[in-house]
């Protein structure tokens, strides 16, 4: 709790003065009491925490708009200083960032970046380092981590290179002046962003100026592919569970580069409303849109029956979804669980896999389900057992097919991006419900194998397609004009491939999910990389090429002629057709 400055006493103070200055404390320390049970709330399913969560965000409504109406008093009885305010409006700041975590709705990490945002223009934290509190301090840096991490998020890259200076300033100072004994950490925090944000420029576009232009790859209606809709295609994604854990691929913030690309892929852009209320440069009280903002009716509360405003049934713009580092065996089977058990009526659930393989002891499986091995969802150095080719942990760090089984009762979307992903492909239908696996190749050639830090190939066909056909045909750098028109084939094969897709003879449970958005994009993404890697001259080999379970058509789609020429021609349009078979023929 912030103490004031002479709080044992209200001397000098008329009976107004007091009562603001004990409401004050009053809803100060009631905020942080919410606050922190916050990290006790479970963190599965829709409905237990949200009654919290409403009643968090109604008490720092309160506390906000208090401490704007009675900041004279406040600054003069009470000794309310610039970073107090800060801290407040950081608070705020991570209740909308960790309310998206468990919405998945993007429209609140713009609110999140309204009062980071608000912070810096402002600098509520200038004159932390004057305090001499090393607490403050950390504060501060914590601060500007969360910010970059939303930032991150939103695309805000010029932003985000920006923070990572001041950060780097800032951490410069707390180190120098106190000389902490997390100097080491938070030297590998900023080593971490700096990491990341190098392997989320696998490819630059560049304007004719040659500066980077920032491109979104959530799901626009631009973006959407076409499709012939059928009754048949009934299903719409619903619960999404993202898992990594790649020991070797750059993270941040529990995000791995995978994750970072898999669940924006799974977002729709956000709504850019969020311009209208965006703060402006002036610190002075009352001036700025920012400082009515919570008067807008923009935070959650808590309704009168004890439900929340956000708890309403309203359409939901994007499926719910865990993000889960590194997890524990039984926290997958928990979030797995929970996902289906909130699943509707034709809702679908996806389960994401990235992480690396667990290798079986066995050469003659006789159980499809644990023999062949899995993935790690979660690595404990001292667990891992080291032979020449392979990485076997204990039984309880791994995910076999067979953990998966009881999930297959309801429409399940399963993406595996590991060396051992090919140990997914004989999961049964016991339940004759739809299930579709889509498998990464488990090997890569010999010259993309030092780059695999910056994130899995495959998941980066799924995120961004031609981001990943650039990276395979060694193109580096594309002009905007040309991403442009390179974007364009993507477009038609796409297009093309949903035609393909709607009138082949393919199994039916891929046409149960063809009908939801997201899953749609991801097929057909999926059709892409295996066209491509299949022309490609570097990839030769089965263990090269993405497989699917059950198996797509050859003749009717993967092997098309339409396909095929489309490829080509991206292909010819970037200059790279040397890199590709001279025909489909005679490929393997």
């Amino acid at each position: 709790m912030v103490v004031m400055a002479g709080a044992s006493s209200y001397a000098g103070m008329d009976e107004h003065e007091r009562k603001v200055v004990i409401e004050f404390m009053h809803l100060l320390e009631k905020s942080k009491q919410l606050f922190n049970g916050l990290r006790d709330l479970p963190q599965h399913g829709h409905k237990q925490w949200q009654s919290y969560f409403g009643r968090t965000f109604d008490i720092y409504t309160k506390l906000w708009k208090f401490q704007q109406q009675h900041r004279q008093v406040l600054d003069a009885k009470y000794g309310l200083k610039r970073w107090q305010i800060g801290e407040i409006a950081s608070k705020i700041g991570q209740l909308y960032y960790h309310y998206y975590l468990r919405t998945s709705e993007t429209n609140y990490l713009n609110e999140a970046y309204s009062f980071y945002a608000a912070i810096r223009s402002r600098q509520y934290y200038s004159r932390a380092a004057k305090e001499n509190r090393p607490d403050l301090m950390v504060k501060k840096l914590r601060y500007y981590a969360r910010f970059i991490v939303v930032c991150l998020l939103l695309k805000r890259m010029k932003l985000v290179r920006e923070l990572v200076l001041e950060l780097d300033k800032q951490i410069v100072d707390y180190t120098s002046t106190y000389e902490p004994d997390d100097q080491l950490e938070w030297s590998l925090v900023l080593e971490e962003i700096k990491s990341f944000i190098k392997a989320d420029g696998i490819v630059n576009v560049v304007h004719a100026d040659s500066n980077t232009v920032v491109l979104s790859h959530r799901l626009g209606p631009l973006t959407t592919p076409p499709c012939e809709k059928t009754p048949m295609m009934n299903l719409v994604l619903q619960e999404i569970i993202i898992i990594g854990n790649c020991n070797d691929q750059v993270k941040f913030s529990e995000l791995t580069m995978d994750m970072f690309r898999m669940l924006q892929t799974l977002e729709r852009e956000p709504q850019d409303d969020f311009h209208n209320h965006i703060y402006d440069s002036s610190p002075a009280p009352g001036r700025s849109s920012f400082d009515k903002y919570s008067m807008h009716g923009k935070m959650p509360h808590e309704n009168g029956d004890g439900t929340t405003m956000i708890g309403r049934p309203l359409r939901r713009e994007n499926p719910h979804k865990y993000l889960l580092y590194r997890p524990t065996f039984s926290q997958v089977i928990m979030f797995l669980s929970s996902g289906f058990k909130e699943l509707p009526m034709n809702g679908a659930m996806l389960l994401y896999l990235s992480a690396d393989g667990c290798f079986p002891a066995t050469k003659h499986p006789q159980d499809y389900g644990y023999d062949l091995g899995g993935v790690q969802t979660s690595c404990k150095k001292e667990d891992i057992v080291h032979t020449k080719k392979t990485m076997q942990l204990k039984e309880m760090h791994c995910m076999y097919p067979g953990d998966l089984y009881a999930f297959t009762r309801k429409p399940f979307f399963i993406i595996v991006d590991s060396d051992n992903s090919f140990a997914f492909q004989h999961i049964p239908q016991y339940f004759n419900q739809p299930l579709v696996i889509l498998m990464s190749p488990q090997e890569l050639p010999l010259k993309f194998q030092d780059h695999h830090h910056n994130g899995s190939l495959f998941t980066l066909f799924l995120h961004s397609p031609l981001t990943a056909f650039c990276y395979i045909c060694s193109v580096p750098t594309v002009p905007i004009h040309q991403w442009e028109r390179c974007q364009s084939f993507i477009d038609r094969f796409v297009t093309e491939a949903s035609r393909l897709f709607s009138h082949s003879r393919i199994d039916p449970a891929y046409l149960q999910f063809f009908g939801d958005d997201f899953l749609r994009l991801l097929l057909l993404r999926y059709v892409f990389c295996d066209v491509v890697l299949h022309l490609h001259r570097s990839f030769k080999g089965s263990m090269l090429r993405p497989r699917c379970q059950p198996p797509m058509p050859e003749g009717d789609l993967l092997d098309h002629p339409s396909l095929t020429h489309l490829v080509f021609d991206l292909a010819a349009h970037l200059e790279v057709r040397d890199h590709f078979m001279l025909t489909s023929q005679g490929t393997d």
